[in-house]
């Protein structure tokens, strides 16, 4: 075993992280002091009140025919906010309204809450923004989060964080639940195109990235807004891989893997927090004391607020019965370090906490540090200020701009994963047979929380957005281009048809993949991909047709069955509104596709290897054997890397390290490479992963051009968490690898 070195760099690298998170907060000159001269005027109601949030159907009119869904009842809103003292209130009834629409309910709101109401406190609005202002019509809709992790641009990720916001406080709504730092390391779960992917660097450095354009200095400015992380902590990591059930994690791999993403989130500035829906270990998130206040609050001196998931605190009693009755359930879970309940229906939490407080068994004290924590974010998101929609902001919603940046992020993501005999780019003046279910939805490139929960509701979709099969059709022209579904997700609708226009065909495009879901209705028995999607190609095959597959899906369903059929695939993850436009675009060649996976895309169902697996998962007879490994995708062009070299030999206790390397593009046109720099630690006291990604770099190189690459290796990049569950550095012998090359170095 190797001693370990003192953790200098690393601690280090850590107090830069704090000092930057600090200054964050200390901008908001004043707010500390502002807080507690509130927090001194409030009765226990109100307080209570401020930790409470409901949703907006809570406050509105029933939809009886008579009134628009979205219509706000003042009567149910004045109770909630004079009688109740609703600090919050979230989402929207159905759909997504119009900014107008937005721009009389949160005036409403505020008109009561900071008019009507005896200390004006504003109400702290809060929306699934999750992939753009997703609640506002004509908002600009980005590709979903594991397709922008496959730009591996960290640009792209800043971007969509600042035009999300502009969006989302011109329709009046300073708080964004997201972004999603669950890792996604378990493809069965329905949520896991909400992720980032299965790696922790990579993860972590583009939730930062997109915090950082969410926010910016200060969230409190009009165009910026607060974000909120999600779902601390484990929740992606189901063991069965269904949505809300548990997962089983030791301390080592939770420090090791899930929170790292959320620590350097938190050290960022993101102020608010919320909680997973399913359990570790046998604890409810909701009752996980030693995650939310030990390590959130204790360990990383989080400075924000911890918010509920819907209905989560009720479920303690209901559904996991660790709580013998509602009652005990708040008290469990306020004392494990819930600030606000998403109630959401009612005020049964309200009244709840209320009797809990009078009768001693939630301290005072308890309750004033999660007042003191929502107020301090809403002092910094600048609503008592200004609680109303941004009116200057309404012209950019949806903006030329923004919708130019929007289609730049599908190019960038959307990734070529085979490309046999020259089947891509497609000839414009090929006939070609447009077949499957995605072809010729808007929905399918979306994903859910689009427009609606489950992302749907198709007739709601803008009409002025191109589906895979209008924009094919754009570029090649109607007379080139036969539709004919062959089936829909689950069921043949037409195949002998699809394989007749197939056999008058010059190609095939073959659109397969899923519908649009969210949550648990997207659960799954099985990763392989619906038999009618798999028959529908094999059939097809059988003309001797090329096929180009496409595939859209929020997970990486398995096509083992079909994928040596098909001479081009081509993955589009959920590229959003302008997935469709992006997508022919690269078919046809007018871009060049350099996106690369973020996930390891398995070739078996019960074959679920991640890409920094132990070494005894390619041991004796076990193998990492995907479909396609993580990192991967090609391009239009050629690339090649050389000369990768190292700084030194060995790197000092506190000490860095250079490795350079060069890139070059060998092809005949201009495109994009990822280049990817791991690192495996050859011996240590606690097995390690095979190797691990530690830096990465996306460069532009027009054909011939070389560009050397430097990257910085610190112990930070070196360290792990050892048998003690504290993360250390071990001197001894290290591998850096880039593409085929690899070198070693000592750390001394």
């Amino acid at each position: 075993m190797r001693t370990p070195v003192t953790m200098v760099a690393i601690a280090a690298l850590a107090m830069a992280l704090s000092v930057f998170a600090t200054a964050q907060w200390a901008k908001q000159a004043g707010v500390d002091v502002r807080v507690e001269d509130l927090l001194k005027q409030m009765t226990l109601e109100e307080k209570v009140g401020q930790m409470t949030q409901v949703t907006i159907d809570v406050v509105s009119k029933d939809a009886d025919g008579k009134a628009e869904p979205y219509g706000i009842d003042q009567a149910k809103l004045e109770k909630a906010i004079l009688q109740y003292h609703v600090g919050s209130i979230l989402n929207v009834v159905d759909y997504a309204y119009s900014v107008d629409q937005w721009y009389e309910i949160i005036s409403a709101i505020q008109d009561v809450a900071t008019k009507k109401a005896r200390l004006h406190i504003p109400v702290l609005y809060g929306i699934d923004a999750i992939h753009g202002a997703t609640y506002t019509m004509g908002a600009t809709l980005f590709p979903q989060a594991i397709t922008m992790a496959a730009s591996w641009n960290p640009e792209l990720l800043r971007q969509e964080g600042e035009i999300t916001a502009a969006e989302a406080r011109a329709s009046g709504i300073p708080w964004n639940f997201y972004p999603v730092l669950d890792m996604g390391r378990q493809p069965l779960w329905p949520r896991f195109w909400e992720t980032l992917g299965e790696d922790v660097h990579l993860a972590t450095t583009m939730g930062v990235e997109y915090i950082k354009g969410l926010q910016g200095d200060d969230f409190g400015a009009k165009n910026k807004m607060a974000s909120c992380l999600k779902h601390y902590v484990g929740y992606g990591f189901p063991f069965t891989g269904k949505d809300r059930t548990p997962a089983f994690i030791d301390e080592r791999t939770m420090r090791e893997v899930f929170l790292p993403a959320f620590e350097a989130a938190v050290k960022a500035g993101a102020p608010t927090v919320m909680v997973n829906s399913g359990e570790v270990n046998g604890i409810p998130g909701h009752a996980n004391y030693h995650l939310l206040t030990e390590v959130l609050k204790g360990e990383w001196k989080f400075q924000g607020f911890v918010v509920s998931d819907w209905e989560d605190i009720k479920r303690l009693y209901s559904r996991e019965h660790v709580a013998e009755s509602p009652k005990e359930a708040v008290r469990m879970a306020v004392m494990a370090g819930i600030d606000m309940s998403m109630v959401p229906l009612d005020f049964s939490f309200y009244d709840l906490l209320l009797e809990l407080a009078k009768e001693g068994k939630v301290p005072i004290s308890r309750i004033d540090d999660a007042v003191r924590r929502i107020l301090r974010v809403k002092f910094m998101t600048g609503i008592f200020e200004n609680a109303y929609p941004e009116k200057s902001l309404k012209a950019s919603v949806g903006s030329k701009e923004s919708t130019e940046a929007n289609f730049q992020s599908a190019l960038e993501a959307i990734t070529l994963l085979k490309n046999d005999k020259g089947v891509l780019p497609l000839k414009k003046d090929a006939r070609i047979l447009v077949t499957g279910p995605t072809a010729n939805l808007l929905s399918v490139l979306n994903g859910g929380w689009t427009i609606t929960w489950q992302g749907d509701a198709e007739d709601h979709y803008p009409k002025d957005k191109l589906t895979l099969l209008a924009a094919i059709t754009g570029k090649a022209g109607k007379n080139a281009v036969t539709y004919v579904p062959g089936t829909s997700f689950n069921a043949v609708i037409d195949v002998p048809a699809a394989v007749a226009a197939a056999e008058k065909s010059d190609v095939i495009v073959a659109c397969l993949g899923e519908k649009t879901y969210c949550e648990t209705p997207g659960n799954i028995d099985d990763l392989t991909l619906d038999e009618a999607q798999l028959k529908l190609v094999e059939e097809l095959a059988k003309t001797k047709k090329p096929i180009v597959l496409v595939l859209t899906e929020g997970r990486p369903r398995i096509i083992r069955r079909i994928a040596g059929l098909c001479d081009g695939i081509m993955m589009t993850y959920l590229p959003g509104m302008e997935g469709g436009k992006a997508a022919a675009a690269i078919l046809f060649g007018d871009a060049n596709p350099c996106g690369k996976l973020p996930f390891s895309y398995p070739r078996y169902p019960n074959s679920l290897v991640l890409y920094d697996h132990k070494l005894l998962e390619a041991f004796d007879g076990n193998t990492y054997n995907p479909e396609f490994k993580f990192g991967y995708g090609l391009s239009y062009t050629t690339f090649a890397c050389s000369d990768l070299a190292l700084s030194a030999k060995s790197m000092p206790q506190g000490g860095s390290l250079t490795v350079t390397v060069v890139v070059k593009n060998t092809g005949a046109r201009a495109g994009k490479e990822v280049v990817q720099m791991y690192v495996s630690d050859l011996v240590r006291s606690v097995s390690a992963p095979n190797k691990q990604l530690k830096k990465f770099a996306k460069v532009a190189l027009k054909p011939g051009e070389s560009r050397t690459i430097s990257f910085a290796l610190t112990a930070d990049d070196l360290s792990f968490i050892g048998l003690d569950n504290k993360r250390i550095v071990e001197p001894g012998a290290f591998r850096v690898s880039v593409a085929d090359m690899n070198r070693e170095f000592d750390l001394k």
